[in-house]
């Protein structure tokens, strides 16, 4: 394996008495899309800004492309930044603003002319070299300030929650277009987010926060279907929580719940361990009749290509799962649930998931 370009190793950052990171360890490669995904508080903006050289680590290692970064001023550091409001600057026009990091280097005119272009070209923006910022749309100003960003030709560009301000059909659109620069300029890209869709669409590998920690680092097919803790699968796409007795027997094995058994895989959990099974609702299936766990539909919600259902399988459990598209289902509907052994991710227990049934499958 070749060297990453981004090393980070046991990194520690208080603010007073609050604890931003504690002993964050990852890396990123050269070329690659990475993402920090959390809750608001878990300490990705401040470890993204303790790599652009706006904070200071307390203790812990940072070096990119081999060279340590402590110490380092911001602006002697290869790495740019794209902040969430854009910071465009208004008086200058959007070939200037491209062109601004540029001229702070010393390029030459032809330089400077050839690599704008070459931006513009890149970003959908050849013919809006002249317009005043004020003049563009929220998707256009938020291409000219990654092209801006990208103009020094930086190691690695840092992105402060970039489609935030956008709405969902452009966001959605903005992706692509995200994605197909980054491919084409092989720079290296670290982007801070909230937005689950969002990290799932976007990176190559993904790096779960919560409260200062890295909870998984995963690619973002593993990050879904294979969840680490109990935290990534809840807060990445939506899961139902089973709990229950792990049950052994031969080469089949069973998740033993209050409202009947799961065929799961057991990994490396022993026979009668209490273990938790997430489980994505469009890996359930649903049928009239048949074999499985017996239900009523409680409520559902359309959402187009599926039907999501709430289906009460006991007292005091509720599981979701998705029906597909053309399938009908009624409030107070019989129905029977079935689980393939593959469907869900056993965790081990943690403590105080006892009796979350219900307010886990919510």
């Amino acid at each position: 394996m070749t060297a990453p370009l981004l090393s980070i190793t046991n990194v520690c950052k208080k603010f007073g008495a609050v604890v931003a990171l504690e002993k964050v360890s990852l890396h990123v490669g050269t070329g690659e899309f990475f993402a920090l995904l959390g809750p608001s508080g878990c300490g990705k903006t401040t470890l993204m800004r303790c790599i652009a050289g706006f904070e200071s680590p307390d203790s812990g290692t940072m070096a990119l492309n081999g060279l340590d970064l402590s110490g380092v001023p911001p602006y002697r550091r290869p790495v740019n930044m794209m902040f969430q409001s854009y910071a465009l600057f208004p008086h200058l026009n959007v070939f200037e603003n491209i062109a601004f990091g540029l001229r702070r280097k010393g390029e030459t005119k032809d330089a400077i002319e050839a690599r704008v272009s070459e931006l513009l070209a890149m970003t959908q923006l050849s013919n809006f070299g002249h317009r005043r910022i004020d003049e563009l749309s929220g998707g256009q100003k938020q291409r000219v300030a990654l092209a801006r960003a990208l103009a020094p030709r930086p190691k690695m560009l840092l992105l402060d929650e970039p489609l935030g301000a956008l709405d969902r059909k452009l966001r959605e659109e903005t992706q692509f277009q995200l994605k197909e620069i980054q491919r084409l300029t092989q720079t290296s890209f670290v982007i801070v987010t909230h937005d689950q869709d969002e990290a799932l669409a976007l990176a190559d590998r993904i790096a779960v926060m919560r409260a200062g920690r890295v909870e998984q680092v995963a690619g973002p097919i593993e990050i879904y279907d294979k969840p680490a803790t109990r935290f990534v699968a809840g807060f990445v796409g939506e899961t139902n929580f089973i709990e229950g007795r792990l049950e052994r027997n031969g080469g089949a094995a069973a998740l033993v719940a209050e409202f009947g058994r799961i065929p799961c895989e057991p990994g490396n959990l022993p026979d009668g361990a209490r273990a938790t099974l997430s489980v994505r609702p469009e890996r359930i299936g649903v049928a009239r009749e048949g074999e499985g766990i017996a239900g009523y539909v409680e409520n559902f919600v359309f959402r187009g290509e599926t039907t999501l259902l709430r289906v009460r399988v006991a007292g005091n459990v509720v599981l979701r799962a998705a029906a597909g598209y053309g399938e009908r289902h009624a409030i107070g509907d019989a129905v029977t649930l079935s689980f393939p052994p593959d469907a869900g991710t056993l965790l081990a227990e943690e403590p105080g998931d006892e009796g979350r049934n219900e307010r886990a499958a919510q």
